[in-house]
């Protein structure tokens, strides 16, 4: 008789706890305001650590296009940066900013499970205790 092993959660894949760098490789305001659209990094890097398919990070990349045309006026740097984030943003890239960099490298583009949406959850809750003036948390 063959028994077909379920996984454990000790043997899924684990994402790491969030963490946000801003505009990755590039700046996150002006001279005068260095802080003017972090924000819309912020929000990107919170999707981009949780990952998914290829249309969420379609989605995302579009989302921090239209943040950042809206905080600054300037489509040409909102466009430069939305092309830089399909470009540069690739799941298959090795990089800290890839799309799904929380999840270990290799996951790509697929839809988050139940087990790793509650994953998620959880980090997403430890990450509010530790910084409750976060942008996430209080929402």
């Amino acid at each position: 008789m063959s028994c077909a092993l379920s996984p454990t959660a000790d043997s899924l894949p684990q994402i790491t706890a969030f963490k946000s760098d801003g505009c990755s490789l590039f700046p996150d305001g002006t001279i005068n305001n260095n802080k003017l659209w972090y924000e819309c990094c912020f929000e990107h890097d919170l999707v981009y650590w949780r990952g998914g398919i290829k249309e969420e990070k379609q989605i995302a990349d579009s989302k921090l296009r239209d943040c950042i045309t809206e905080k600054t006026g300037n489509t040409i740097l909102a466009k430069t940066m939305y092309i830089g984030v399909i470009i540069g943003g690739s799941a298959y890239f090795p990089t800290w900013y890839r799309w799904g960099y929380g999840w270990p490298y290799g996951r790509g583009y697929k839809s988050l499970t139940k087990p790793e949406k509650q994953q998620i959850s959880e980090r997403l809750n430890e990450y509010c205790q530790q910084n409750q003036t976060s942008i996430i948390c209080n929402n």
